[in-house]
């Protein structure tokens, strides 16, 4: 860095690995990156790995229940099929539909933070990353430990989790169970969450190495999930992923899905209408990064995937894509960087998506750095999109793959070590954009392709560290989305966008011995009314014996995130963790 410049805030020294070709400090970063860690003393604070996700305005997670185990995610205006979901960096979103995308296979205990890249981002990744990317990552503890934890609350609700560890620097193993269970705050709104993971680590003669395990199962009650009907759905989860370096440039990885969906229209009567779907994913990426002259680097890759499904609604479908990615990046830290990148990639009988990037930064002085991007980013339709069928909801094998432009422009300023705030403008032009359309409430949803659509916002964040351990946080986010479509129909989920979202979060210790966490968000939907909710949490976090108590929706707000699907009142769920072994001081 220059002579005479400030260390870097505190912030920016947290590694990032989204939406960068090679990992690097979070203030050097040139797009928008969120990162939202879960350190093991706080696991007691959160229910589920959504809660982490509503800590940023920009991110609108809409749920269907409690649990974690169901929502959709919208980015920037963005539809749930626009966000990729990735698992430490291999793509784990869902191409029977994008309802399915946020089905981790993992217990939370697991994730030991999530980072998210806001904007198009299919030069790296490939195929649905228009609004932003999700990158779930685990990494197994530093050294070994044995953790157990209980709960019980209000609508039913008991937990169980554990996760143990042991090993060391050359080898580690990492084992985690959940099980959550309610009987529902409505009827037929019950639900059975099972997760399980194997996380090992080590190194061997080629180099680093890892293998995560995973599985999950979760049948519940879904009344009005999917229309005005008592359904009822049971989901199960297999994923494997494996990482091996090559040498100091080059790592090899592999990832491989399985996710079934056994759906019943009515719960009482599965005779009337049932559903079986079974969805295999594969996916296999070799990448490399040269160091050149002037501080550049220069990474590039290939990646195969393929795809099948056997439905008794969408029948059976198979398709493969092939694609390669050249990223170069130049950046002398705390003074400037510029990342420009190229992705092609092959679909179909001989289509090519061309998904092209530029970004860059520069360090105003050593406390503000002005930023700006341009990168585009497609979407191929999902297999519910081309071939699903039902008296209310029509698929079309005619879909033509979505395309995105996106456009952002941001300052960040590191006022002091503990002190950062941010603001950015961004609009994103998209065409081609899939939705299901109706003309009149007697007509049924049809999926249609929108000729174009234009969102435009800007978001503002602020984050104040007054002591180690201590975050304050508060986000916020605006959008406005318009329709340039000639023909003006009834869309089902295009138009369910926030206006406005703020969020404010306070993290940290109370005392010595209690770490604490609340929250309150603040949502305007479009042609919906606004609401609030609160939450709060707090846990002992010394000793072997750890009692916790997590508040949520603590006025009782009315609401849904989903027309029609309420969400519940004020909930309650107190436990203990036990730290039957602590990591070594």
């Amino acid at each position: 860095s220059a002579a005479g410049q400030e260390p870097l805030a505190k912030q920016s020294q947290t590694v990032v690995v989204t939406g960068v070709a090679e990992p690097i400090p979070l203030a050097e970063a040139d797009r928008v990156i969120t990162v939202l860690p879960l350190p093991q003393r706080e696991r007691p604070l959160f229910d589920n790995w959504f809660d982490l996700l509503v800590d940023d305005a920009g991110l609108d997670v809409q749920q269907r229940a409690p649990g974690g185990f169901l929502a959709d995610l919208s980015i920037r205006g963005a539809t749930f099929g626009q966000t990729l979901v990735l698992i430490d960096g291999m793509r784990a979103d869902d191409a029977q539909t994008g309802h399915f995308d946020l089905d981790l296979p993992l217990p939370l205990e697991a994730i030991s933070s999530v980072q998210v890249l806001k904007g198009t981002g299919s030069t790296l990744y490939g195929s649905d990353a228009i609004g932003g990317v999700v990158n779930v990552i685990t990494a197994p503890v530093e050294t070994p430990e044995l953790r157990l934890l209980g709960g019980i609350g209000n609508f039913g609700t008991n937990q169980q989790h554990a996760i143990a560890a042991f090993g060391g620097p050359s080898f580690s193993e990492e084992l985690a169970f959940a099980r959550d269970f309610s009987s529902g705050f409505m009827p037929d709104r019950d639900y059975r969450n099972l997760a399980l993971s194997s996380l090992t680590a080590g190194h061997d003669r080629l180099g680093a190495a890892n293998l995560l395990l995973a599985y999950s199962d979760r049948p519940y009650g879904a009344d009005q999930f999917y229309g005005d009907y008592p359904s009822w759905e049971r989901i199960k989860t297999w994923f494997a992923a494996g990482h091996q370096n090559i040498g100091t440039k080059t790592e090899a990885s592999f990832a491989w899905r399985r996710h079934t969906d056994l759906f019943v229209l009515v719960r009482d009567d599965p005779a009337l209408y049932t559903n079986r779907h079974i969805l295999d994913t594969w996916q296999g990426d070799l990448r490399r990064t040269d160091n050149l002259p002037w501080h550049a680097t220069l990474s590039y890759g290939g990646e195969g995937l393929g795809e099948d499904i056997h439905s008794t609604n969408l029948g059976i479908h198979q398709r493969t894509r092939g694609s390669g990615y050249i990223f170069y990046d130049l950046r002398s830290a705390r003074r400037y960087s510029i990342s420009l990148g190229i992705r092609e990639e092959a679909y179909g009988s001989g289509q090519v998506a061309t998904s092209p990037s530029l970004s860059g930064a520069v360090w105003i002085d050593s406390h503000l750095k002005a930023r700006a991007s341009v990168s585009q980013a497609f979407r191929l339709p999902s297999f519910t999109d081309l071939y699903y069928s039902d008296p209310a909801n029509l698929g079309n094998p005619n879909l033509k793959p979505e395309r995105a432009t996106s456009y952002e422009a941001g300052l960040d300023a590191y006022v002091r070590s503990n002190l950062r705030a941010s603001a950015t403008v961004f609009q994103r032009r998209d065409s081609n954009v899939i939705d299901y359309v109706r003309a009149d409430a007697s007509s049924p949803w049809v999926a249609t392709n929108f000729d174009k659509l234009v969102f435009t916002g800007a978001e503002a964040l602020l984050i104040y560290e007054p002591v180690s351990g201590e975050r304050i946080s508060f986000s916020f986010a605006g959008l406005h989305g318009i329709n340039g479509s000639a023909e003006i129909l009834q869309s089902k989920y295009l138009f369910s966008y926030p206006i406005e979202n703020g969020v404010f979060e306070w993290r940290g210790a109370v005392g010595k011995r209690i770490v604490a966490r609340t929250r309150v968000g603040a949502m305007n939907r479009i042609d919906r009314n606004p609401y609030a909710i609160w939450d709060a949490s707090a846990a002992w976090s010394a000793g072997m014996v750890r009692p916790f108590l997590q508040l949520t929706n603590i006025t009782s707000t009315l609401y849904d995130e989903i027309p029609n699907v309420i969400m519940p009142k004020r909930g309650i769920i107190g436990g203990v963790e036990l730290v039957l072994s602590q990591p070594a001081h």
